[in-house]
């Protein structure tokens, strides 16, 4: 199931949003680099190859959109990424077919907007292994966006916060991503 108002634009406009490798820095700085990441939503892999650079772990890349999987997947043959593996896969729908307590990592970028968050963060969760670490990007609700859903279904970070918690997280805090996408707020919470 596609997310509502989940549109991507061209990479070009696209990767003007973020800087992929501050905002890491920022979700990641206590990540040792050798566990697995799953990233809900990969895109273009704006965040999957950068992510896979940081890890000797496997980061599994899931999209619902196959020209979005093939992007990914030739963008690390090209870079000489042996551990990304990007798959179709309708997580929202499906759930990820993860093994429960498999990643160390779960990356949760611009998705809150669907209609049944928790039920994601759920998933999240379960695949996440015990001290595992999840990251949440979602784009602002209280300053103008070049892009993201609509103002009636984008989500503010304190229902983000709230359902992250509902979804059995711990230790729940907001980081500053101003300098990395000043258009979005970030989450980590923890298994």
């Amino acid at each position: 199931m596609k997310v509502r108002e989940s549109s991507i634009p061209g990479e070009a406009y696209w990767s003007t949003f973020f800087d992929p490798a501050c905002t890491l820095d920022v979700l990641m700085a206590d990540i040792v680099g050798c566990g697995n990441i799953v990233e809900f939503g990969c895109g273009y892999g704006t965040f999957t190859l950068p992510a896979a650079r940081r890890t000797t772990g496997i980061i599994a890349a899931l999209d619902i959109d196959p020209d979005m999987v093939d992007c990914v997947r030739r963008k690390a043959e090209s870079g000489g990424l042996i551990n990304v593996q990007a798959a179709i896969c309708d997580f929202v729908t499906d759930g990820t077919g993860l093994p429960a307590a498999s990643q160390s990592h779960v990356m949760i970028f611009n998705l809150l907007h669907l209609q049944h968050p928790v039920a994601l963060l759920q998933e999240a969760h379960r695949v996440l292994q015990p001290g595992g670490t999840l990251s949440v990007i979602h784009w602002r609700s209280d300053i103008p966006t070049p892009r993201g859903p609509s103002l009636d279904i984008r989500p503010t970070l304190g229902q983000c916060e709230a359902w992250i918690k509902e979804a059995s997280f711990e230790g729940v805090t907001a980081v500053d991503l101003q300098h990395c996408c000043p258009y979005h707020f970030g989450l980590i919470g923890r298994r």
